[in-house]
């Protein structure tokens, strides 16, 4: 019963994570801002989810694991792909530039 709870709390605060890495991508006002928000949001609203997914699979250790090595490579995806994103605007390629 305890489990369950704190499952979903750890997954409703995710979710809040999630609602406010889009409204920072949605309101922020330059390319670099709307990134740093989202990329971090996103990060720990994922990992709060996977968090709430691995106490409710804490009898099953494999998807556990599994669960983990998703977050584990959805991170080092996010990095990836603002590290290149960043770069791409740093150099005044930007699209959303007017």
């Amino acid at each position: 019963m305890v489990l369950d709870a704190l499952s979903l709390l750890c997954l409703a605060i995710g979710l809040l994570f999630f609602c406010a890495g889009t409204l920072g991508l949605l309101r922020l006002p330059d390319l670099l801002s709307r990134l740093h928000a989202l990329t971090k949001a996103d990060n720990l609203g994922l990992g709060l989810v996977i968090l709430g997914l691995v106490l409710q699979a804490a009898d099953q250790p494999l998807r556990a694991f599994k669960l983990v090595l998703i977050w584990l490579c959805v991170l080092i995806a996010s990095a990836t792909g603002a590290h290149l994103i960043a770069q791409r605007a740093l150099r005044g390629k930007a699209e959303d530039e007017p």
